[in-house]
């Protein structure tokens, strides 16, 4: 068996696979393997992999015949691997060399179900360090602790999936997998499932994922309807936990996120096209009016005065301004 599996999505990033292929080579190990899923690229990136294929050990390609989206991508290379342990990087963004042997050795090191780390956030020329709003680091803690409160950046609010390193047994009898309804949004849903389903995590301070941001063929970049699968996402999180244990103790938690991402997307619905920034105006306010009322009164009551005066307005049928 593998050690590790690094699953990696591509689709139409022929610009960038060239760099990402060869920070996986700069990383492979006996026991590495690395599952390229080539979600139907119409660009370059077949070309790309499958030069790189010959010159990458542990590479194993998976070509998807139509494109399916991210979340299908990932959990195609998820059935496939044979890793002890899995992550995940996207196809428009590198590691630096030695970044996944540390990872494995810090998981190890640690002995829990997964592990998340830092990143560093490329912008152009520009580099920010990124940490995971944990409580401590480089200590095993219980993932449902790092859900809540709801008026704090918590766990939950770093939706990078190839941010971590997980467990195989999470993933064990279709655990795990991404919700392939979702074009968008399905990481933040993700994460939430993972914290609420694993029994140990830690953070770590590793440096080595490089994530490039405002890349024009992202996802983060579209701006018609694909952006508001959010609505869908929060949905299916906010069913998750009132059917948990502990609802009551995540709910606010819940609410208070979804009402930011509405918040966050009415914001800038005037840079969408005209029928999304349409169907983003009508679902948002029938979200608003689907959540527990009582959770609900109480975000309103305690976030900032601007957007609940906005998310107010929504939800009572009125435009908001």
């Amino acid at each position: 068996m593998p050690k590790l599996s690094v699953v990696v999505p591509m689709h139409n990033v022929g610009a960038f696979a060239e760099s990402t292929l060869r920070s996986l080579a700069g990383n492979a190990e006996d026991d590495f393997e690395f599952l390229l899923v080539d979600d139907c690229s119409t660009d370059s990136t077949p070309w790309v992999i499958d030069r790189w294929t010959e010159k990458l050990p542990g590479a194993k390609v998976i070509r998807h015949e139509q494109n399916m989206g991210i979340a299908q991508a990932r959990n195609s290379g998820i059935d496939a691997a044979n890793g002890e342990f899995i992550t995940f990087l996207d196809g428009d963004d590198w590691y630096g060399p030695g970044h996944l042997a540390g990872l494995v050795d810090a998981i190890e090191e640690l002995g829990c179900d997964f592990a998340r780390t830092d990143h560093v956030q490329v912008t152009g020329k520009d580099r920010v360090l990124r940490r995971p709003p944990a409580r401590m680091r480089d200590t095993v803690m219980d993932p449902r602790d790092g859900i809540a409160p709801a008026d704090m950046e918590t766990m939950v609010d770093y939706p990078f999936v190839w941010a971590g390193i997980y467990r195989r047994h999470l993933f064990d009898d279709g655990g795990m997998r991404f919700a392939t309804e979702l074009r968008t949004a399905e990481d933040r849903l993700w994460i939430w499932r993972l914290h609420l389903k694993a029994r140990t995590y830690a953070s770590v301070g590793l440096h080595g994922i490089f994530y490039r941001r405002g890349v024009a063929t992202s996802l983060t970049q579209i701006k018609d309807s694909r952006q508001l699968d959010f609505i869908p996402a929060y949905d299916a999180l906010l069913q998750d936990v009132l059917n948990d244990r502990e609802s009551e103790r995540f709910l606010l938690k819940a609410v208070r996120t979804y009402c930011a991402m509405i918040a966050f997307h009415i914001g800038k619905a005037d840079e969408y096209e005209p029928t999304a920034a349409q169907r983003l105006r009508r679902e948002a306010s029938a979200a608003l009016r689907r959540m527990p009322e009582h959770a609900l009164e109480e975000t309103l009551r305690t976030i900032d005065s601007t957007r609940s005066r906005l998310l107010s307005r929504l939800r009572d049928g009125r435009k908001a301004a």
